[in-house]
């Protein structure tokens, strides 16, 4: 998939005043770990959500998460020190309470989990080269080309892309919370006699 267009939306690293790059010491794990490491960073790679980094500033460890259904490895970064750095996005978040109140006299919803859509925002391309990370071994570092999860502000700019995108759907026939969306039959307009 090709992404959303970088003039809709993308994911900025800007770095507050007195921060400086830092990079991890590197962790040890397991040669099976590693090796399901390796299997999901060449996903990764051919799918182009990531590339080979050179020359990194900011360098982050890997956490390997399991997935005990499919005994498969999803990679989690260590962004803490890279967060740290990061001012926060004030972007104002929806209220979870009233979308479910707005949502609750409906018949019939359909809930959509679009967590796939964070990697169809673009990483600003002068950002790209903060998010780079170690693996183990012999496998090398790379850098996300696209908006990875656990990075701050990574739900504000969702927000703000799916609030830019359906705009005059929300409030009528579509919810949106940062990457839950729920969809209802459009809002029959009440009129009162008097």
């Amino acid at each position: 998939m090709p992404g959303l267009d970088r003039q809709l939306v993308e994911h900025k690293l800007p770095i507050k005043d007195g921060y400086l790059p830092v990079k991890q010491a590197r962790r040890r794990m397991s040669m099976d770990t590693e090796l399901k490491v390796k299997e999901e960073i060449e996903r990764m790679l051919k799918a182009g959500f990531i590339r080979p980094a050179i020359y990194a500033d900011w360098l982050a460890n890997i956490v390997p998460v399991l997935k005990r259904k499919t005994g498969a490895v999803r990679i989690c970064v260590d962004s803490r020190n890279l967060n740290e750095a990061s001012p926060k996005d004030e972007y104002p978040m929806p209220m979870a309470d009233m979308l479910i109140d707005g949502a609750a006299h409906n018949q019939m919803l359909s809930f959509m989990d679009g967590n796939a859509g964070y990697n169809q925002i673009m990483m600003a391309e002068q950002d790209i080269h903060k998010t780079a990370f170690m693996c183990p071994g012999h496998i090398g570092a790379f850098e996300y080309t696209v908006m990875p999860f656990g990075l701050r502000n990574a739900g504000a700019t969702y927000q703000r892309a799916m609030n830019s995108i359906f705009h005059d759907m929300i409030g009528h026939s579509l919810e949106v919370y940062i990457d839950d969306v729920v969809l209802s039959p459009p809002r029959k307009e009440t009129t009162y006699q008097v």
